[in-house]
Order: structure tokens, then C-alpha cells, then sequence
């Protein structure tokens, strides 16, 4: 399986090298050559495409012409080698919604990868007319073989060991209009399950027993602050986006553990030309943590949404703070776009122990292929570098 894996990661940074040789070929073809691929490519991606309300539309032109995207998925990366599996994401706006209202999205997907993980997950941010209210969260279900390599910011490669665990996640958030167009305030529900849990008996994970290391619950109540003014909920051109959250967890609704988890996610996008054809887009995020934490709850540094080069939960610990910085270009009549990243940050035992010193790089670079133009998707591969190691990432959407 590990052989298996390498071919496929060399196979993506084939196809990175060789799309960096094509590109400029890609980026002067003939108008005609462009318009004829154009046309092709729409005819291809209607046959993925359903649009529930369409006769509606006809009659009704204030409606919005919403639609269903259902395609094969593949995607790569260090945690879970290849995935392959098949998704949809609904796009709509409610009855009585026009441009002052964004697009809802509410995407479904369902894979299994090549390390033998078995993942169904919605992440759905849903706009009601006007904005009035954000109905926001996460519904995951997943059977996921994770690496671990012992808590803390200085664990060694040594340790590294596979544990194997079932998850059950349900995390709806409803927000309300407050104050100001943009500002959005509320609260919810977080449940986290891990369950059927397989370490191996001989390695640190057995030896140390942290808390929650054969399973836990996590249940409590989220308040939460929202303020989101993106032009563009999947790949925005400008606007800020602020989410913070305080969670109160304990035995009362069925939890087994009592803590208190803060979380913050800030992101501001700028174009810097008038044909939005260059963007730059930043990110900082917060995972902080008190009280008796399990296992599944601690912060995990490296993925493929930040710190991409890092293998995700190389470094875990009560508390994370990291940030990234990203250049965006699409090339003019095009669906061809680049991209370039850097970043940094570190996890720590407690706040006090965050030291401007200690902070670890990533950098990266990626190529975009736009799918959908109206609502502005890409389909994106990464390749990020951290301290030590490097690697490929396949996916959907922007990384945030």
C-alpha cells in the first residue's frame, strides 16, 4: 500500500511539472481554438449538472436557476493517499432572494482512499432571503486510520505509529442579522463521537494512555459570532470573513469529558486589478483549549486546508496558532489559474508558550482549473513544503 501511495504522490508532481511546460501554450491559443474548447468542456460538465427548479425558472425570472453538481471525486493527500469517491453540491437561493442574498451551498461527498478510509462529510453554509439568517455546520461520518506521533511541538518522526478509530460529528450553527448587515450572531450544538478505536499495543499511544486515547464524546453547547462580507462564499474575490466560537462540553448531554474549546478563523481577499484576475487572500486560525481535553479534541497542525506540507496532527497539542498568505491568478480567457503560499505557525501546551522563534514555515505553490464559472470553483493542486517534508494535495474549492 505504501508502494501504491509513492506512485500516486510522483504521478501528481508528474502532472504539476507537466502543466507548468503546458501552460503558456494553454494561456496564448487562438481565440477560436479557446471558444471551441469553451464549448466542449460546457457540454461535458451539463452532463453532471441538474437544475431541480429549472421550469420554474422559465415562468419565473426572479427566481434563481439553482443546481445540482454530481461528479466522480478524486483527491490526494499525505493522510489519506488516493481517494476516490463520488460527490454533489447544491447551489440555491430561497424564493424572494436576489443579488443582496448569496449563494447557499451545501455540498456532500463520499469516498474511500487507498489507506483504506471511509469518508462521508457535508460542510453547509446556507443564506435564508436577505441574509437575514446563516445556517452553518459540519456533518461527518468517517472511518479514518490516523498517524500519530505523540503530543506535543516536539515529537520526533521516530514515534510515528497508525491508530484506527470510527467518528460521528454533527455541528449545526444558527446565526441572526445583528447590528450591521454583515454581523451575524447565534450559536449551537457540537457533538463528536470516536468510537471502535485500534492502537497498537507496544507504541507510545498504548504506553502514555492520554486522555480519550480508547475513545471519547464530545457534547456541549457553541456560542457564536459571525461576520461575513465575501463576495463569494467558494472562492472569494474580496471581503472579510470572521467566525469565532466558544464551546462548553461536559457529562450534561451525554459528553465525556469537561472542557471549554475557543476557536477563531479570520480571512480577508483582495483583488488587486480591476478585472479580478489577481487575488490576494489571507487566513489566520485559532484552536485554544482548557480543562480535560481528550485526544480527539487537541489542535492539529499540517493538512490541506493550512499548513499544507505538513502531514495533518504532525504536531498536536491543547493549543495552535497558524497563518497563511495566498496569491491567486487566473489567466485571462482562461480556466487555467496559478497559485503561490506561504505560511506559518506552531502548537503549545499553553498560550504563554508561543514564541515568534519556534514558529514553523510552509510554503507551496498550485495550479487551478476553473469548473464552474458562475459560482467561481476550482478544482486545485498544491504542493506545499514544510521544515522537513513536502507534499501533493487534489482537491475541490480553494484550501479557505
Amino acid at each position: 500500500m505504501e508502494c501504491i501511495s509513492r506512485v500516486f504522490l510522483l504521478i501528481n508532481k508528474s502532472i504539476i511539472g507537466a502543466c507548468c511546460i503546458l501552460l503558456p501554450s494553454l494561456v496564448i491559443a487562438q481565440n477560436n481554438e479557446v471558444d471551441e474548447i469553451e464549448e466542449k468542456f460546457e457540454k461535458f460538465k451539463e452532463l453532471f449538472t441538474f437544475y431541480p427548479n429549472k421550469k420554474r425558472v422559465a415562468k419565473d425570472s426572479s427566481l434563481y436557476l439553482s443546481k445540482v453538481i454530481v461528479a466522480p471525486i478524486v483527491s490526494f493527500s499525505p493522510e489519506t493517499s488516493l481517494g476516490l469517491g463520488v460527490g454533489s453540491k447544491y447551489l440555491f437561493k430561497f424564493k424572494g432572494s436576489g443579488e443582496e442574498t448569496r449563494t447557499s451551498n451545501m455540498p456532500i461527498s463520499l469516498r474511500y482512499t487507498l489507506n483504506n478510509q471511509f469518508i462521508f462529510f457535508s460542510g453547509f453554509e446556507i443564506f435564508t432571503n436577505q441574509e437575514k439568517w446563516v445556517i452553518e455546520g459540519n456533518i461527518l461520518f468517517q472511518n479514518f486510520p490516523r498517524l500519530f506521533f505523540g503530543i506535543g511541538r516536539d515529537t520526533p518522526e521516530s514515534n510515528e505509529e497508525i491508530y484506527d478509530s470510527y467518528q460521528a460529528l454533527f455541528e449545526p450553527i444558527f446565526l441572526k442579522q445583528a447590528f450591521a448587515k454583515h454581523l451575524f450572531l447565534g450559536g449551537g450544538i457540537r457533538y463528536n463521537h470516536i468510537f471502535n478505536v485500534e492502537i497498537e499495543n507496544d507504541k507510545l499511544l498504548a504506553q502514555t494512555q492520554p486522555l480519550g486515547f480508547n475513545g471519547s464524546t464530545s457534547a456541549g453547547a457553541e456560542l457564536a459570532v459571525l461576520y461575513d462580507s465575501r463576495n463569494n462564499i467558494l472562492n472569494a474575490q474580496n471581503g472579510v470573513y470572521f467566525e469565532f466560537t466558544h464551546g462548553f462540553y461536559g457529562k450534561v448531554l451525554g459528553g465525556t469529558h469537561k472542557f471549554q474549546l475557543t476557536r477563531f478563523d479570520f480571512r480577508y481577499f483582495k483583488t488587486l486589478t480591476n478585472d479580478a484576475k489577481n487575488i490576494l487572500a489571507f487566513q489566520m486560525l485559532g484552536h485554544f483549549s482548557h480543562g480535560n481535553i481528550p485526544l480527539s479534541e487537541l489542535a492539529l497542525l499540517g493538512g490541506h486546508e493550512i499548513m499544507r506540507g505538513y502531514i495533518e496532527g504532525r504536531y498536536i497539542e491543547r493549543n495552535l496558532l497558524a497563518g497563511q498568505v495566498e496569491y491567486r491568478k487566473q489567466f485571462k480567457n482562461s480556466r487555467i489559474g496559478m497559485v503561490a503560499f506561504l505560511g506559518t505557525g506552531d502548537v503549545a501546551r499553553n498560550v504563554s508558550n508561543f514564541k515568534l522563534n519556534n514558529l514553523r514555515p510552509n510554503v507551496g505553490v498550485g495550479l487551478r482549473f476553473l469548473l464552474d464559472r458562475t459560482e467561481n470553483l476550482n478544482i486545485r493542486l498544491d504542493w506545499g513544503f514544510g521544515d522537513s517534508s513536502n507534499n501533493v494535495y487534489l482537491n475541490l474549492a480553494e484550501a479557505f
